[in-house]
């Protein structure tokens, strides 16, 4: 069923008053997504504009009130936190074992607050200055609540970022940053590696 701003649901009962939130495996397949794992847990309180543009791995878990709108390509062993917002017009991906805490939000493109252009979606796009280009979160990065990510960032393998940080360039691979905007803090431990070793061979 296709919703006001194809934002795509299922309108089902189970979710208003049921303790499992989450959709089961047949009501995904209706969804139509471009692609899905296996043992996923996805709130029925989460919307999707135009999921044909959507990819999800494996062991992926999604919460309640998020939004997904765009191109974006999800790993597996991920976790979407609730009230995260994901805008991936010019593509997101997040790569396995990473995850987003809640109300993290995602630009893939950004307006030009100079004053020198005017704002929003609402403008003909010759009186805009939009800046665009993919995020891309690699393996085993933890971004902290209420962080925004701007466009053409990449957040490297085993990034850990501080709560209510501001990422607007890329971070280097095995560090924690934290701040506005987010700065290195110190190097980050790559013992959780053992644990994917593990995880991997069952």
């Amino acid at each position: 069923m296709m919703l006001k701003e194809s934002c795509r649901s299922l309108k089902n009962n189970s979710a208003m008053g049921n303790l499992n939130s989450f959709y089961s495996e047949k009501e995904l397949k209706l969804l139509n997504f471009k692609s899905l794992g296996e043992n996923l847990k996805i709130s029925k309180r989460a919307c999707f504009y135009i999921p044909e543009n959507i990819s999800i791995g494996s062991n992926v878990r999604i919460d309640d009130f998020c939004i997904f709108s765009g191109h974006i390509k999800i790993g597996s062993y991920v976790h979407i936190s609730a009230y995260v917002a994901l805008y991936g017009r010019f593509e997101i991906e997040i790569e396995d074992f990473s995850g987003l805490s809640p109300k993290c939000t995602v630009f893939s493109a950004s307006d030009d607050f100079s004053g020198d252009y005017l704002i929003g979606p609402t403008i003909d796009e010759k009186y805009t200055h939009i800046h665009t280009g993919k995020v891309h979160i690699k393996k085993y990065s933890q971004v902290g609540a209420g962080s925004i990510i701007l466009p053409s960032v990449t957040i490297g393998e085993g990034v850990a970022v501080g709560a209510m940080s501001l990422i607007n360039k890329n971070l280097d691979d095995w560090n924690i940053y934290a701040g506005i905007p987010a700065k290195k803090i110190k190097e980050r431990r790559k013992n959780l590696l053992k644990f994917v070793d593990i995880i991997n061979k069952v």
